[in-house]
């Protein structure tokens, strides 16, 4: 397990973040995201959906899981509303279907995750500076990181 702590300086940051991300992307590759509300996930999400060349990407509060086809699958998951039938949703299945998983609130669903992943925690210090903590959690996601860094 890797840490990495970047300041991100304003929302284009964020997304230039995201799009870097994408570049090194890979099948069954999962991204979690964790953070207050307004804290930037949703930006960070929108962007590496564009990146992929799918422009349509929303925060998916009332949709608990959104699928999206572009470069490859994206699914892009919002936890914030979920409840305590996780299981009925078939979350672990989205991680093997070959393509990017993004969940927002992954904390409330901890017990789900899988043991490799690349965490992203985002910080709120003002306006417009967000502190990113990056854990990559396996092989695969350390050398994303170091790939973007």
């Amino acid at each position: 397990m890797e840490e990495y702590k970047l300041t991100m300086r304003s929302e284009a940051d964020t997304m230039y973040l995201a799009q870097n991300i994408e570049s090194e992307k890979f099948p069954n590759m999962v991204i979690c995201l964790y953070g207050e509300l307004g804290s930037g996930k949703t930006v960070f999400a929108k962007s590496f959906g564009h990146a992929m060349g799918i422009d349509d990407v929303t925060s998916s509060t009332f949709n608990i899981i959104k699928e999206y086809n572009g470069e490859m699958p994206l699914y892009h998951m919002d936890m914030y509303r979920v409840d305590k039938n996780v299981e009925s949703l078939g979350i672990t299945e989205y991680f093997e279907k070959g393509g990017v998983t993004i969940i927002e609130w992954a904390d409330l669903i901890e017990d789900y995750l899988p043991e490799e992943r690349l965490d992203i925690k985002f910080k709120i210090i003002d306006e417009n500076t967000r502190v990113l903590i990056l854990t990559a959690h396996g092989d695969e996601y350390v050398r994303v990181c170091e790939d973007i860094l």
